[in-house]
């Protein structure tokens, strides 16, 4: 099946470049990439310009700021037609071979998830392929490591462009999670048929906190715990698990020690307390930039 890669981008050149290279050996004459460009436009294009030939077709426009935002627009400029979307970062690659296993797998996929990694090993442990989809084992797809039909996305109505990274709100997280929920909602049926591809066909990527200091760690740490916040909220969590979802990410900095330390639980903590009453606390808030 074709694939539409949508990558939605502030402008950064240098990573966006490897994301390309790691495409360019991979994509077959009916994939379409498009990149959105939120920044730096003549840079994004010059660079798209040395990738394209004749079995790289690549698109590049422009949107307002949001990675929600960047990816609906992305889709919206596809050529018409069905085709399976991947929504990688412009920090995110594709490891050799990654691109021919999700196309074999694509006939037989409405909607499911590959696995994410980076320096420190897998981002979340997938459940196992044929495991059914439901509201508890959601929150270990990613938008990197998503997969769906463009049919069913456009059924969908796409990202809420109101969460995740960039968002004109402070809820800067869970954009993907919401887009799981409510396809549960609304199309049921596709629970037990969504795919977990096998864990040796994955998506690399870069750690949350790479190259950020602590301030901006814990910053960017909280406006997450913000978006998941509104989202166990918004999805009507019972009230045990919204109490163990807040105080769990007291832990938040034990359970990651390879990237974070124990203090940074407060701030987690926190953003998840702002999301699930529904207000910041201490005056406005900066959005994320990735």
């Amino acid at each position: 099946m074709d694939l539409g890669l949508v990558v939605s981008t502030l402008g950064r050149t240098e990573p966006l470049e490897r994301l390309l290279r790691s495409l360019a050996g991979q994509v077959r004459s009916g994939d379409r990439l498009v990149i959105v460009s939120q920044d730096r436009l003549g840079d994004v294009e010059a660079l798209a310009t040395r990738f394209r030939g004749d079995r790289f077709a690549i698109d590049v426009t422009a949107s307002e700021r949001g990675a929600s935002r960047g990816r609906n627009a992305g889709v919206a400029a596809l050529p018409p037609g069905d085709r399976l979307l991947l929504f990688p970062n412009d920090t995110t690659w594709f490891p050799d071979g990654s691109l021919d296993a999700i196309r074999a797998a694509g006939p037989a996929i409405e909607a499911g998830a590959l696995t994410v990694v980076d320096d420190h090993g897998p981002k979340f442990t997938l459940p196992s392929p044929g495991a059914p989809l439901d509201r508890w084992n959601v929150w270990s797809v990613i938008e990197m490591g998503l997969v769906m039909r463009r049919s069913l996305f456009d059924e969908l109505g796409g990202f809420d462009p109101e969460l995740g990274t960039g968002a004109p709100t402070p809820w800067q997280a869970g954009e993907a999670t919401d887009l799981l929920l409510r396809m549960l909602r609304r199309r049921p049926d596709l629970a037990r048929s969504f795919a977990w591809l096998p864990s040796d066909v994955t998506v690399g990527g870069v750690a949350d906190p790479a190259g950020l200091s602590t301030a901006e760690r814990r910053r960017k740490l909280r406006a997450y715990g913000r978006g998941l916040g509104r989202l166990v909220m918004r999805h009507r969590y019972p009230w045990w698990w919204r109490f163990a979802f807040l105080f769990g990410g007291l832990a938040f900095g034990l359970r990651h020690r390879a990237t974070n330390t124990p203090a940074d639980g407060w701030w987690v903590f926190l953003g998840r307390a702002e999301g699930m009453v529904g207000r910041t606390i201490g005056g406005p808030t900066e959005a994320v930039s990735r």
